[in-house]
């Protein structure tokens, strides 16, 4: 019985799925978002930096494949993020009363795709902003009032919370 099941298992192997929970718990936050979106800009800003030296040591180099690999995470991160509050969170009536919800979601995907491929200072800041927009209109789907603080990041900006 054992190798038929390792045969079925090789024919028909399976695959890892992750998702952010599928009770559903009811627990959604846009922070996650915002704070990915913060990093892959302070790793857009790390880079642009290192590629400004004439001659970069061993440890720029290193410094800098390990910025690259951080802000791929972090981008993956915004999108996923978004995702989960796109599909499990955001219902039709949110859609409705904030139409532009939607292309907001899809402008942060594009944008954190697209920060991802260069070294973008421009994208990875108006993809914080975007990301800001989409918590503004969580924050109000939830009655709460959003705001924005400062983020405390080295990337400066705001990030939003609720009162």
């Amino acid at each position: 019985m054992r190798r038929v099941i390792e045969i079925i298992s090789k024919i028909f192997p399976s695959k890892i799925v992750f998702a952010h929970c599928d009770i559903p718990c009811g627990i959604y936050d846009p922070h996650n978002a915002q704070m990915a979106a913060h990093t892959v800009l302070r790793m857009t800003q790390i880079m642009d930096e290192i590629g400004k030296i004439k001659n970069p040591s061993a440890e720029d180099r290193s410094k800098f494949i390990r910025c690259v690999k951080v802000k791929e995470e972090h981008g993956e991160i915004v999108e996923d993020e978004l995702g989960t509050l796109e599909n499990d969170y955001f219902k039709e009536e949110h859609f409705k009363k904030f139409p532009n919800l939607k292309e907001l979601i899809e402008v942060a995907v594009k944008l954190s795709i697209k920060t991802r491929q260069n070294v973008d200072l421009e994208s990875s800041k108006k993809m914080i902003d975007v990301a800001m927009q989409i918590a503004e209109i969580f924050y109000k789907t939830k009655d709460l009032a959003p705001v924005r603080v400062s983020s405390g990041y080295p990337t400066g900006g705001e990030i939003v919370i609720h009162k």
